[in-house]
């Protein structure tokens, strides 16, 4: 997302060459691949590459508590903006009349960040459709794609060269349109997706520049350096695979970020340095080019750049303090703890790292990626501010020795919109299908119907899992019938799992790539409860600085409440449990509390302790 304002976003790090032990793979020619499919006339879609495909939106129903409350309570602020409150910026900057009034922040037409959320919004409606089978919602989104398709005039005004995030805004729009027309039921989405491309081409360079490359060309202040071009593949590859159109295709591998994803392939970490969210979005466009190209390359550069993101990232699962990427083993997490307040830029950043190892998991079936989005919606996003009628968004996750909550200055910031979307994707984490059936990757009390061979099946998931061991699944086949149900045991847990059928002990599967499968025939009334060992631990902030730790609780990361002190590991590991969100640890200095990000507000917090002897 676009560095802004007074944060620290343009201190970005040196870059540096580090480069992993994967083995050498052939430069991938992204410019070839475009001739290609210029030169096709194919227009069927590709055979799917995945080994899992994630639940629909309808097919899951997430039951009271946070998640479920915090996608209810930001829609409903989005929902209340009007019409022409949306559409103002870009009415306004086409020459057209623009009734409403302007809502401040980035978003107004000459703001920041012009109408930049508009699209983030409009998919967030266009999931809620799904999700609530609603129709007063479908219209909604409806009259927000008529009446986007009418605010732009035939020149394309909106993308003229005094707005500093064409393709950045573009992507966003690309995003809204496309889940317009496969979850808002919205045809005339296609036709406007279309048209907002159509003009937006006279506007975009002929390739993705990278911000270094941007700098050379802009004529403006360093601000117009960054957008996001190379973004764009993800969702033209995304409306392709759901027009059919080949034009989506073309302009996907067109914007492909060649001189990034070439050495995530090889194996070497380009990372350091460069903006952190777009950089992983760009991530999952490889993943997408290879659902849509089969190119193994992709692959790789997608494989290769998460664990690489991983190998710099915070005991929350976060990553990118000041929104840059760090180089590994020089200590440099750690002394953000001291320099920033800005650690992990929470909505924008959740959203991201939901895609990417929404889209691994699916190619792979590995539960690794399971476990680092269990982290990041545990430790991050469920844990923000709400977002604000006046625009007032939660930004960043502070892992400060001194950590406070705050709101970010700007209103309307990107985090306003991503924070309905990525809300609204719990549900689509946490069950996949595959050719073994139901695979349940995320802990969170919820129903899922789907079926096996025809069969119809409800699961219903109850517990309070991560704060207790104890996950109750209640399976209600349509009628008794033998089919598997795969669970997620995360790595952490070892080979302490436990299972009950109906009260009685079950052996737990070896699980395979993380998921333990069990396989039977099935009755009505069935219970089988998985029991997680929650286990006390601590995490350093990394090899190099191993007296820096964090407490972690199973998957949950515990926020020492106050100024950050010195205490012993062993003090640490002996936590008293005071409740069920609430421990108790003895410092030199007196008890001190330790809480789930979830249960912070106001207070000031630390994750991170220096451990003493």
């Amino acid at each position: 997302m676009p560095n802004a304002g007074k944060s620290d976003r343009r201190n970005f790090l040196k870059r540096a060459g580090t480069v992993s032990a994967s083995a050498a793979l052939a430069p991938y020619c992204w410019q070839a691949a475009l001739g290609e499919a210029r030169a096709s006339s194919q227009t069927n879609l590709p055979a799917p590459r995945v080994l899992l495909s994630p639940m629909p939106y309808s097919a899951v129903t997430l039951s009271p508590g946070k998640p479920e409350q915090q996608r209810k309570d930001t829609v409903a602020v989005l929902f209340s903006l009007s019409d022409d409150e949306l559409l103002k910026p870009y009415r306004v900057r086409s020459g057209k009349n623009a009734p409403g009034r302007a809502i401040g922040g980035w978003y107004d037409a000459y703001a920041y960040c012009p109408g930049h959320t508009f699209g983030q919004w409009l998919s967030a409606f266009a999931r809620t459709a799904a999700i609530d089978n609603s129709d007063p919602m479908r219209a909604r989104v409806r009259g927000l794609v008529a009446g986007l398709g009418d605010s732009f005039d035939a020149n394309g005004s909106f993308f003229n060269d005094d707005n500093r995030f064409p393709a950045y805004t573009l992507e966003k729009l690309n995003c809204g349109l496309i889940d317009a027309y496969q979850f808002g039921d919205d045809r005339n989405a296609a036709e406007v997706l279309h048209r907002v491309n159509a003009l937006a081409q006279q506007h975009l360079p002929e390739k993705a520049l990278s911000r270094a490359e941007q700098k050379k060309r802009s004529t403006r202040d360093e601000t117009y350096t960054y957008d996001e071009t190379y973004t764009l593949p993800e969702n033209y590859f995304l409306a392709y695979q759901r027009t059919g159109d080949a034009y989506y295709r073309e302009l996907g591998l067109k914007f492909m970020h060649s001189s990034f994803l070439d050495p995530l392939a090889q194996g070497e970490n380009v990372l350091p340095g460069l903006h952190a969210y777009s950089h992983l979005n760009a991530l999952n466009s490889a993943a997408q080019a290879y659902l849509v190209t089969g190119d193994k390359k992709a692959l790789a550069a997608a494989v290769n750049g998460f664990d690489f993101v991983q190998q710099q990232s915070f005991a929350s699962g976060g990553w990118g303090p000041n929104e840059a990427f760090v180089t590994p083993g020089r200590g440099e997490l750690a002394q953000s703890l001291h320099s920033t307040h800005n650690s992990f830029e929470t909505p924008c950043g959740a959203y991201g790292h939901f895609k990417i190892t929404r889209s691994l998991l699916a190619i792979t079936g590995d539960g690794r990626y399971g476990d680092s989005m269990e982290a990041v919606m545990f430790n991050t996003i469920l844990g923000s501010l709400p977002l604000q009628p006046d625009g007032r968004t939660f930004y960043y996750s502070d892992y400060n020795f001194q950590a406070k909550k705050v709101y970010v200055d700007g209103r309307w910031p990107c985090c306003s919109g991503t924070l309905a979307q990525a809300a609204s994707d719990y549900r689509i984490n946490a069950y996949l299908h595959g050719a073994r059936g139901l695979y349940v990757n995320l802990y969170t009390p919820s129903t899922v119907r789907f079926e096996d061979r025809g069969l119809p099946v409800e699961l219903q998931q109850s517990g309070d899992y991560p704060l207790d061991s104890a996950i109750h699944f209640d399976i209600r086949p349509a009628h008794a019938a033998r089919f598997a149900l795969s669970f997620r045991i995360p790595a952490w847990a070892g080979n302490g799992a436990r299972m009950t059928l109906n009260g009685k002990p079950l052996a737990v599967p070896a699980p395979v790539r993380g998921f333990s499968t069990v396989e039977r025939v099935w009755a009505k009334h069935d219970r089988l409860t998985l029991e997680i060992p929650l286990p006390l631990r601590t995490q350093p902030i990394a090899p190099e600085t191993p007296n820096i730790v964090a407490l972690l609780r199973g998957p949950v990361l515990l926020y020492g409440l106050g100024p950050s002190a010195s205490v012993k590991e062993s003090a640490l590991l002996a936590a008293r449990q005071v409740n069920q969100s609430r421990w108790m640890v003895e410092t030199a200095a007196g008890n001190r509390v330790f809480v789930p990000f979830t249960a912070i507000s106001g207070e000031t917090y630390s994750p991170y302790h220096v451990v003493v002897s």
